[in-house]
Formats: structure tokens, sequence, C-alpha cells
């Protein structure tokens, strides 16, 4: 399954009218994510803490009266936070400049 269909999925959206808006949040999950230390070649989208994230990442920036978005926020604030402390996303000591 394509990671918009996952995403999709988890925000019990079955039609396409949001695709545009969905594809637009889940480039904004993986930028944030390379952004804040997560080795762009290691962000794999099958990865399932990293996808976890991005579907973190977009239920909590989709819609405009979620009431359950800042709880969502902090959920994937935690994520990333883990991915970035963890070796196994970010870039080996070497490879650091």
């Amino acid at each position: 399954m394509a990671l918009l269909d996952d995403v999709k999925l988890a925000l019990r959206i079955s039609n396409s009218a949001f695709d545009n808006e969905i594809n637009d949040l889940i480039e904004a999950a993986k930028a944030d994510l390379i952004l804040s230390g997560v080795e762009e070649t290691r962000l794999d989208v099958t990865d399932p803490l990293i996808k976890r994230a991005i579907k973190t990442y977009v239920k909590a920036q989709f819609g405009f009266d979620n009431p359950d978005a800042e709880r969502l926020q902090q959920s994937y604030e935690m994520l990333k936070m883990h991915l970035t402390l963890s070796t196994e996303y970010t870039p080996a000591e070497d490879e650091t400049v």
C-alpha cells in the first residue's frame, strides 16, 4: 500500500478530494524530519517508525477544527525526538562534517 493510501486510511478518508493537501503534509513531515536530523537516505517510508511519524504529523496538521491536534503534535514531537536520537536514523559520527 502506498504511503498516501496509508495516511488516508489513518485519516478515515476514502475519496481523493484532499489528496493534494495530504501529499503536501506528507512532504512537510519528511522535510521536518530531515531538518531535525534524520538522514535523508535513511528516511524510508516503509520503516514503521518513519511511517508512524509521518501519519501522526499529518493527523495533527490536517483539517481546521481537530480536537486532538495538540495531543497528536506532541506525539509527533516525541517520535521525532526518538528518531533523531537514534544512530539508526541519523548520520554516523564519521559521516558528519
